[in-house]
């Protein structure tokens, strides 16, 4: 099996299709969007219910999650069964960013909690925009 580096977790993983949209993803956010390696954290494990979920990507400001990030292959589209994954994902962290990306498609959702409201937006914002 062909493997890559992940210099966000420092190892070699597997070079799977959703694995190359993670890299390609995260690499945006760190060269394009200014987001600090630091602040990108890959295959994170939450707790749901007494179960253990891997989220693929989640970013941290000041110490704080604030950006859910859930990738899948380039085949695989974009749909409701992601949306509702990620919002699983969300409610244990409740983070004011949604990102699901496949290489192809990225949708980018604002949550406003306060309103109890969500929006796409047309693009990921920057790091100190978050």
């Amino acid at each position: 099996m062909n493997k890559i580096f992940d210099p966000y977790r420092r190892k070699y993983v597997a070079a799977t299709p959703e694995e190359e949209v993670r890299q390609w993803f995260c690499s945006f956010l760190t060269k394009e969007k200014n987001y600090p390696m630091v602040a990108i954290a890959n295959e994170c494990t939450i707790n749901i219910n007494g179960l253990s979920q891997r989220c693929d990507t989640i970013v941290y400001k000041q110490g704080n999650p604030v950006m859910l990030v859930e990738y899948k292959a380039p085949s695989v589209k974009i749909s409701q069964d992601v949306i509702n994954q990620a919002l699983r994902y969300n409610s244990k962290l409740h983070v004011p960013y949604i990102v699901l990306c496949n290489g192809n498609q990225i949708f980018c959702i604002k949550i406003d909690y306060s309103n109890l409201s969500s929006n796409f937006l047309s693009d990921i914002p920057n790091f100190e925009e978050l």
